[in-house]
């Protein structure tokens, strides 16, 4: 069940049309309402082909959840300026800026033995995963931080004596905040293998996407054109640092600036998840206004 005491966002709603998940899987609103809303602002045009307006070029990409959506993505044949994704929450919200990020894999390896006869034997994969975890800074996780500030979240912990995994998330802003962080947990790493004769940890990282607005910065008129478009239709621009990454975030580094618009919804990635006729209604609304305005920044 929404209750307001749990959910208070739900009293921004009262006198709309309020659209819910059976309680037993996830509702679409990230990003079925994404789809819709473009698909009724390209009906609309197809209905006044008398309204201002340049080409439009519209692409649906699968897998943006799992952060390989964007992958193949063929900018070259995207004949475009600059794009925007929708799939963003409450009307009103505008992100160019995202996390740096990259995960990273160890992988333990452990020697079990009796443990009456363990003494100078035994090395446990468990406590050298939770030693590694300790040695991070205890508030740099995502329950403790907020805005511009980055973390270390421990993604999934497996294991026994012999062999334990341990996969973390590693997420900044900031580009150089970004190398160190991923530069600490390796030394941390290195610093364990070192009290042994022969490495028990080893490990593998990968850059998963960047901020895009070291490439947004250079296409001014995408965010102006998105901000000047919200505020014609009485939308108050809430520009934040977005705290993830969009299919935006590898587009823009492939050389199309693709900032990120609000689809209406809330309480994204759970069965809570809801979304308002009203509030598809306004992302229409501000996709149609985008779309006329472009034709005064060409």
């Amino acid at each position: 069940m929404l209750k307001v005491k749990e959910f208070p966002n739900l009293q921004d709603y009262i006198g709309q049309t309020l659209i819910t998940t059976n309680g037993l899987t996830l509702l679409g609103a990230d990003d079925k309402a994404g789809i819709a809303e473009i698909l009724a602002m390209l009906r609309y045009f197809k209905a006044h082909p008398d309204r201002n307006r340049g080409d439009i070029w519209v692409a649906f990409g699968p897998d943006e959840e799992i952060g390989r959506g964007a992958d193949r993505f063929p900018v070259e044949k995207f004949p475009v300026r600059y794009a925007y994704t929708v799939d963003s929450g409450r009307v009103g919200n505008f992100e160019y800026e995202t996390f740096n990020a990259a995960t990273i894999t160890i992988e333990i390896e452990g020697t079990s033995v009796h443990p009456g006869t363990a003494y100078g034997q035994m090395v446990n994969a468990l406590k050298l995963g939770e030693e590694i975890d300790a040695a991070l800074p205890k508030d740099e996780v995502p329950e403790k931080t907020r805005g511009y500030e980055g973390f270390y979240l421990l993604n999934k912990f497996t294991g026994s004596i012999d062999h334990a995994t341990l996969n973390y998330i590693i997420r900044d802003h900031d580009e150089e905040k970004f190398e160190t962080r991923k530069q600490t947990i390796v030394e941390i790493i290195d610093e364990i293998n070192g009290r042994f004769a022969n490495p028990r940890l080893y490990y593998e990282m990968a850059d998963q996407y960047y901020n895009m607005r070291q490439i947004i910065d250079q296409y001014p008129n995408s965010v102006k054109l998105a901000k000047d478009a919200m505020e014609k239709i009485g939308i108050t621009p809430n520009v934040q640092p977005f705290r993830g990454g969009t299919d935006g975030s590898k587009i823009s580094l492939k050389g199309l600036p693709t900032p990120n618009i609000f689809t209406g919804g809330e309480n994204f990635h759970g069965q809570y998840e809801f979304i308002t006729l009203e509030a598809m209604e306004k992302t229409t609304e501000a996709l149609i206004e985008m779309v006329q305005l472009a034709v005064k920044y060409d």
